[in-house]
């Protein structure tokens, strides 16, 4: 009961206040902001909306909480504040704080705003698949339990996406549950792909004004379009030659891509539940232009040409040739190629520069010839064996000093076969060293007196026969080393003794004239002959030997 001097009941209300909450928590609502003086209040009281009591708290006692179900055992104060526990959606009202002291009521009414933060978007796709320029129902996004509620939008490859009333159509709807007051938000794409979106990630984002955005996990659509380009490739690694194997695949750029293709080889069509087709052990027939199309657009084709390299080499001769000393040969490659060919020749390990080519063949020319022709990763080699043959021919017969009182006689001789040696006399070491045609064989005798000996070689083409004179004598050995000079070095001795002979000849037929001619003189002086006729004799005399001196 008030005082008989308060006639007049002032209630003063303060302004408005707000206290957020976050959904579930314990709030403490203040009462006059928390400046409330205890000694001068006579009670407090703690209502809700207009007639909905929660407390009273006389001063010097303990709270009175009321009967309300919503508040019963989630209420208390502290230093007249309330105090509510699990905070709910219904909680988010005006609570008012009404004050008694001695001459006033006053009232501190206060907002609860109540939040709750969204759950993760959780995107659901409605489709897997999208067609160029049909609209469809691509995906759903979700978030629930928020207040307020979330606000959701989508991403293609975190590009923002807006209704465009086109090709995008975005569609959100917020649901709110009647038990928990919590909002649930729910948006749905529908978009109309085109080319590039091959491959793009759609996304929805959640925003929420006491939160951080949450993006949802990304969805991959696959985007059917139509074939309107093939192409035609050559999968094996060129360059190709006859008997290898090319394998040729068609692509097209629809997707699906087809599972059956038209294969047109050498004109013919082949249609292959495959992208592949291989054509094996090529020959140079199958160069030429080959295509593939989609079965049931023949229009839609594309083409690749393919060039099968060859080379063909043919020599004039092959094998074993035999030729006669002294013959002509000349040699011709024949060449066939897909391409422009390099050709060499070699001989043994030796390099030719140009085409073997002889008008005279020796011995020498004797051996194994190569003709290498290369084009483009291919290679021919084609050889032929050259073997000349001839009758032989003893070249040189010539003696030479050996150890002691031997000699070595060595007979030189050409042809090919390889011929055979017989001599005329029998000797010990018997020797022979043949290269090119040419074969020289030695013989080591011990002469016991003056004799020749003959040298015959010999093969299936005919023989050959020369001889030598050989002498015991010193004097022959001597000579001996003159006859390595001169394959004719007895003919050569004989001309010197004849030269030598006749000098001394002259010499000594001057010698007897001078001796006459001196014992005239005296014979003349001693019988008182003129000197008119010894100086006409002497005259005549030094004519003779100036004659005999150019002889």
């Amino acid at each position: 009961v008030l005082g008989t001097s308060c006639l007049l009941l002032c209630v003063l209300v303060s302004a408005l206040e707000t206290v957020t909450s976050k959904y579930g928590d314990t709030i403490e609502i203040p009462c006059n902001n928390g400046r409330v003086v205890e000694a001068e209040v006579t009670f407090v009281k703690w209502k809700y909306d207009k007639d909905g009591n929660i407390l009273v708290k006389h001063r010097d006692q303990n709270a009175t909480v009321s009967n309300d179900v919503n508040y019963k055992n989630r209420v208390s104060i502290k230093d007249f504040s309330l105090v509510i526990t699990q905070v709910a959606m219904a909680d988010q009202r005006t609570f008012t704080c009404m004050v008694v002291v001695e001459e006033d009521i006053l009232e501190y009414p206060v907002q609860l705003a109540i939040y709750k933060v969204p759950s993760q978007p959780q995107i659901t796709n409605l489709t897997t698949v999208m067609a160029i320029g049909k609209p469809t129902t691509l995906a759903q996004c979700r978030s629930e339990g928020a207040n307020p509620a979330g606000n959701i939008t989508w991403f293609k490859n975190k590009t923002p996406l807006v209704t465009d009333g086109a090709a995008i159509k975005i569609t959100t709807n917020v649901d709110v549950d009647e038990e928990t007051g919590l909002s649930t938000t729910t948006s749905t794409l529908e978009y109309t792909a085109v080319k590039g979106d091959i491959d793009a990630k759609f996304t929805c984002q959640v925003q929420h004004i006491k939160s951080a955005n949450m993006d949802s996990s990304p969805l991959v659509f696959t985007v059917n379009y139509p074939t309107e380009r093939v192409n035609l490739q050559v999968v094996s690694q060129g360059p190709f030659k006859e008997g290898d194997n090319v394998t040729l695949k068609c692509t097209a750029d629809g997707n699906p891509p087809p599972s059956s293709y038209n294969f047109y080889i050498n004109g013919e069509e082949k249609t292959v539940d495959s992208s592949t087709y291989t054509l094996t052990s090529v020959t140079r027939e199958n160069t030429g232009e080959y295509k593939c199309s989609l079965v049931d657009n023949e229009d839609i084709v594309a083409s690749v040409p393919i060039t099968v390299e060859y080379l063909d080499v043919v020599l004039s001769s092959t094998g074993k040739i035999v030729k006669k000393l002294g013959e002509s040969l000349e040699m011709t490659v024949d060449v066939k190629a897909s391409g422009a060919p390099q050709t060499s020749w070699k001989k043994g390990n030796a390099k030719l520069n140009s085409l073997p080519k002889f008008d005279k063949l020796t011995y020498s020319d004797s051996g194994v010839y190569e003709c290498i022709v290369s084009m483009a990763g291919l290679k021919k080699t084609q050889t032929f064996e050259l073997v000349v043959e001839g009758s032989p021919v003893i070249k040189n017969l010539i003696k030479e000093r050996g150890e002691g009182m031997t000699k070595v006689l060595k007979c030189a001789a050409e042809s090919f076969p390889k011929p055979t040696v017989q001599w005329s006399v029998n000797g010990s070491n018997v020797e022979s060293a043949s290269e090119h045609g040419k074969v020289t064989y030695s013989l080591t005798i011990v002469p016991n007196g003056n004799l020749t000996v003959s040298c015959t070689v010999s093969n299936v083409l005919g023989s050959d026969i020369k001889s030598i004179n050989v002498s015991a004598l010193v004097e022959d050995v001597t000579m001996d080393k003159q006859d390595q000079k001169d394959e004719y070095s007895d003919q050569t001795i004989l001309a010197v003794g004849i030269v030598v002979g006749l000098m001394l000849a002259v010499l000594a037929i001057g010698l007897a004239y001078w001796l006459y001619m001196k014992k005239f003189r005296q014979g003349s002086w001693k019988t008182g002959e003129k000197e008119d006729g010894s100086a006409e004799e002497s005259k005549k005399l030094e004519e003779n030997q100036s004659q005999k001196a150019d002889v």
